[in-house]
């Protein structure tokens, strides 16, 4: 296994961590995790080199809005002797704070779930714009400074989901370690993106990744197109190996998280970290990999470019995300996931089904697109 420097922190991680969010669960329940299957995979992934895992409160659970299986789980699987082996990775859950003492409340509940007196890295979880101003309107700062203190947390930072702008807003506002985003070859463009990423090493972060395999579907069911722009490398890599190399040749990277849901995913996603060295990709490997994120982009359904032309809507429609999670639902084949993201992101009134077609968009848009027309695709696809 190789490792790097976790930003600041003095830390040092495996390049590849174990994201505890996709666990082998029993008869297809999220909340039923097959605690057997499971610890087989954690015992292999930490006796191979693997020392970070990255949880939250929420992970396995039916419902986002209550506490999951996946932190009493690894509670119980480390404190038969693998604790002191690994750095635990968790989250507050940021939409359900509504007052300053649940952040204690919920703090204090994750070290009794995960069975330890301190997390290594404690993260607000899923920043966005509505929860990161209701946590600072609640003084999560000094919450972060109590916990700190006290050394109920060692290390502090946040998981996010929004764009660079308030990136650069956060990181201004404390003391951070750690910061987690989402990152690969086709999300560059996504949320704070590359320039987020590049944004983090150039501050010496400690720089997490999290869906570096789009949720499996950049290594699942590739289409032929795909497939031969990759056949066409003078070295030969599966899919998978792409993926990981993309982000691993980043030197400012610290560790990327995998949700490995079987042992054969952690064997192989092992022996292609142990291969994942910065820095040594070619330019033309590089070229490549852009040419298979074009190819994906290609198959986008709706012609928007995210310029905002037709922003405000009067009815508090959010166009522009509208269609990018609609296009990325297309370019995948995977609406379950883009779902997930279109109703995090967006609030009731943003969605697709609050459009009245006023027509006041229309004659803004750059594209022509007939964007009334165009939102009902989406709010068929979403259901909202």
């Amino acid at each position: 296994m190789l490792y790097r420097e976790l930003g600041k922190t003095g830390e040092k991680v495996s390049i590849l961590g174990f994201g505890a969010m996709r666990f082998p669960t029993i008869g297809n329940k999220p909340n039923k995790i097959d605690e057997k299957e499971a610890s087989k995979m954690l015992e292999y992934g930490i006796d191979n080199g693997i020392n970070i895992i990255d949880t939250a409160y929420s992970y396995h659970t039916l419902d986002f809005n209550e506490p999951g299986e996946s932190e009493p789980f690894l509670g119980d699987f480390l404190s038969t002797g693998y604790r002191e082996k690994v750095l635990i990775s968790t989250k507050l859950p940021s939409w359900i704070v509504e007052k300053k003492e649940d952040m204690d409340i919920f703090l204090n509940q994750q070290l009794d779930r995960l069975k330890t007196d301190n997390i290594d890295i404690y993260l607000l979880h899923s920043l966005k714009e509505d929860y990161w101003k209701n946590l600072t309107n609640l003084d999560v700062f000094e919450f972060m400074d109590d916990a700190l203190a006290d050394g109920r947390i060692k290390h502090i930072g946040f998981s996010f989901h929004d764009e660079l702008d308030l990136l650069l807003e956060i990181l201004d506002s404390y003391e951070w370690e750690v910061v987690l985003t989402q990152m690969n070859y086709l999300d560059e463009g996504y949320q704070s993106g590359i320039n987020g990423v590049q944004y983090l090493s150039s501050i010496n972060m400690g720089n997490m990744i999290m869906e570096p395999l789009r949720g499996g579907k950049l290594v699942e069911n590739i289409p032929q197109d795909v497939q031969k722009i990759w056949n066409t490398a003078k070295v030969k890599r599966s899919p998978l190996e792409w993926a990981f190399k993309y982000l691993w040749d980043m030197e400012g990277i610290s560790t990327v998280f995998s949700g490995m849901s079987n042992l054969e995913q952690v064997k192989e996603n092992i022996s292609i970290a142990n291969q994942g060295y910065p820095n040594t990709l070619t330019n033309e490997e590089k070229k490549l990999i852009k040419e298979v994120a074009r190819a994906y982009r290609d198959k986008k359904d709706v012609e928007c470019t995210q310029c905002n032309y037709c922003m405000p809507c009067p009815e508090r429609v959010d166009i522009p995300t509208c269609f990018k999670e609609y296009n990325i639902a297309k370019m995948l084949d995977n609406p379950e996931a883009s779902s997930m993201q279109y109703f995090s992101l967006l609030d009731e009134e943003n969605y697709a089904s609050s459009c009245t077609e006023c027509g006041d968009c229309v004659s803004m848009c750059p594209q022509m697109i007939n964007i009334p027309k165009e939102l009902e695709k989406v709010k068929k696809l979403f259901g909202r």
